[in-house]
């Protein structure tokens, strides 16, 4: 956080982690740029984009990493999890595999990353409802059991797509103004602070808890 005479300017660092192939590259264009490339090829290395958004009337600027899920770029990953401060473990709702690696991924992120962190599970491709392999519930038990916030979204239709990151970006925005997140009481302080959304759409209800 950065402040100067003209008031306060924010960056927040977000990662966007899971399985290869479950769109985390179409999440980030869709939100940063509002495409979608339905021939996105696996991410090589690392990438970011910055999003300007605005919160209580003060310019609050996310720079949203992507890196590969694949294996062979995890030594890549050390350095990507510095400084981040907002998460989103994405899942394909269509493939239980990576779904199932979701523990590891928060595993790696609780190593990596020494800082509360303000952390999305999202469900992505809720466009391919008739090949679901990942019930919503089962989305939402485990948000529940590990604290963080949970939504389905879809890339290609832009489905809650703006909300999950903005979702993230509040979170982190509300936990640096009350200046507690680095702060021991951090978690405990947050533990209770749980919310639904009820969207309109093809989402029918969207869990929020912050870890």
């Amino acid at each position: 956080m950065e402040e100067g005479e003209a008031g306060e300017e924010y960056l927040f660092k977000i990662v966007v982690i899971g399985d290869s192939a479950v769109g985390k590259s179409n999440l980030l264009s869709r939100f940063a740029r509002d495409e979608f490339d339905l021939h996105s090829k696996a991410t090589i290395g690392v990438e970011f984009q910055t999003q300007v958004v605005e919160i209580d009337g003060k310019e609050v600027k996310a720079q949203v990493w992507d890196t590969a899920g694949q294996e062979r770029f995890r030594a890549v990953t050390s350095a990507y999890y510095r400084g981040a401060v907002g998460a989103l473990i994405v899942y394909d709702i269509s493939r239980r595999t990576t779904f199932e690696s979701i523990k590891r991924w928060l595993g790696e992120l609780n190593t990596h990353c020494d800082t509360a962190m303000a952390t999305m599970l999202v469900g992505n491709k809720s466009d391919l409802e008739n090949i679901r392999d990942v019930s919503v519930e089962e989305g939402k038990s485990l948000a529940e059991e590990e604290g963080l916030f949970f939504i389905e979204t879809s890339a290609l239709d832009s489905t809650n797509v703006t909300t999950a990151f903005e979702i993230v970006i509040r979170a982190i925005y509300d936990n640096v103004r009350r200046k507690v997140l680095n702060s021991d009481s951090y978690k405990s302080e947050v533990s209770l602070n749980r919310v639904s959304l009820v969207k309109d759409g093809n989402t029918k209800q969207n869990y929020c808890c912050s870890k």
